[in-house]
């Protein structure tokens, strides 16, 4: 078996038969926030700690729990043939260590990646938390809005080193689709030059050990902007794929209207879509659609609209697919499995975890504690008075606009207030409830996540298969 490669803009095979990568990302699996690591070890000592993580995140909870075999399976019966396994540097190495591989640091992947490819699925490498913080997301794990990772070159320095050690890792590893070099970078200088001099130094020292893999670029502020990329693009960086996320609006709780497919929102769609592949198409350079895909509604926080909120999802992930298919586009649906969410699976409710936390997840949606998809209807009357304030305190209204330009007002105030003031607060109150529990009971609560404990988003599944053409 060869590895893939990009001719054009396309993603082919050893001898040029197109392929393309249909699938999800893994999520927080090897994601998880330092924050939530540290109340815990805080709440119930190190020891038990570091037992429900591993089981959770690490090599056992992969085998029996979160990942397994019969996850791989039903994920290839929908027709799909690529996982995005999104990483925290942290699982590589330690702040206090740098540029000094943990012992077993390649365990976890390399079990994903050999499990993926006993179904033929291949993997896409994807660096979801960069150290400092590629961004101000919550997903970029620095702990505050900014993004530190561009102030202190020391950060790009280690980032650059931990791509060296995996690229000479899995050089011959042709199931791996490529390397997703940064995820949803945002960086502020307006030539995009310190993201470009990146890329420079990570391509090079890829190509150094590995001359073969695909490399996965994201555009400029979370995955959106290319208009500063170098022209010489195709040659610079050969055999390279650039990445979109193509989030449509009608997929979350603050959308504009219900979706109902009209020719105008259909349009919308296109647009917004054609619009983020557009400086690709101009160069002749192959897209890839790294995250994309709604929210869904769940009766316990949506009632009774709950079935005609996520039908109107279906439609909606349905004509972005007929759309993508137009271009035979390679895409990445953002979620196999969560706690209901957005996940292609997700954990049941009548599991020990989900009764456990159950008082505590209604409370932190209340609250819309959590950025990603939020639903603030509840307390968003409390924030409003401090985004006016803020909005009549600055005489000069374009001295509200500050990078990144996707975050309004509101949204800046509501992340550093909620998303990171609150939330910080609140995860200790999480980690409370671990207290008393002795291994046997942590690991009750982590079989939750096994695939037998889950149930199926048969709405998203069955428009994945029916997009395989297996229905």
């Amino acid at each position: 078996m060869t590895h893939l490669r990009i001719s054009g803009s396309r993603i082919v095979d050893a001898v040029g038969n197109l392929v393309v990568l249909r699938g999800a990302g893994l999520g927080g699996w090897m994601l998880c926030e330092y924050q939530i690591r540290e109340a815990l070890a805080e709440a119930i000592g190190v020891e038990k700690a570091s037992f429900f993580f591993n089981k959770v995140y690490g090599f056992v909870f992969y085998l029996e729990h979160f990942f397994t075999e019969t996850d791989a399976a039903f994920f290839k019966s929908l027709g799909l043939n690529c996982i995005r396994v999104a990483m925290n540097y942290r699982h590589f190495e330690d702040d206090h260590n740098p540029r000094v591989l943990k012992k077993d640091a390649f365990k976890y992947l390399d079990r994903a990646v050999a499990l993926c490819a006993a179904h033929s699925i291949y993997t896409v490498i994807d660096m979801h938390s960069a150290p400092g913080g590629q961004s101000g997301g919550w997903h970029a794990d620095g702990g505050t809005h900014l993004a530190n990772f561009w102030v202190h070159k020391d950060f790009q320095d280690r980032l650059v080193w931990l791509w060296t050690q995996i690229a000479e890792h899995y050089k011959e590893n042709a199931w791996i689709a490529g390397y997703n070099i940064l995820n949803e970078p945002a960086d502020p200088h307006p030539e995009h030059a310190r993201l470009i001099a990146l890329y420079d130094r990570v391509y090079a020292a890829i190509r150094a050990a590995d001359p073969d893999h695909i490399l996965f670029l994201d555009g400029n502020t979370f995955a959106t902007d290319f208009t500063k990329f170098p022209r010489d693009a195709g040659i610079r960086w050969r055999n390279t794929a650039y990445a979109i996320h193509d989030y449509a609006v009608y997929g979350f709780p603050n959308s504009p209207e219900p979706y109902e497919g009209t020719a105008a929102q259909k349009e919308r769609l296109r647009n917004t879509y054609k619009r983020k592949r557009k400086w690709m198409d101009e160069h002749g350079l192959c897209v890839w659609n790294g995250e994309w895909g709604p929210v869904y509604a769940r009766s316990e926080y949506d009632g009774n609209q709950t079935n005609e909120i996520n039908e109107r999802r279906y439609k909606l992930l349905a004509d972005q697919l007929e759309i993508y298919n137009e271009d035979q586009l390679s895409w990445s649906i953002w979620l196999y499995k969560d706690i209901g969410f957005q996940g292609m699976v997700y954990v049941s409710k009548d599991t020990p975890y989900m009764r456990h936390f159950a008082e505590f997840l209604h409370k932190k949606h209340r609250l819309a504690v959590d950025a990603w998809g939020k639903d603030d209807k509840a307390v968003k009357s409390i924030y409003d008075p401090i985004v006016n304030l803020i909005k009549q305190s600055v005489s000069d209204e374009s001295k509200l606009k500050l990078y990144p330009p996707i975050w309004s007002t509101e949204e800046r105030v509501t992340r550093l207030s909620r998303t990171i003031l609150v939330a910080e607060l609140m995860v200790r109150e999480w980690a409370e409830y671990f207290k008393g529990m002795d291994e046997a009971m942590l690991e009750n609560l982590a079989k939750s996540f096994r695939f037998e404990s889950c149930e199926k988003r048969e709405g998203l599944n069955n428009a994945l298969r029916r997009n395989a053409g297996i229905e």
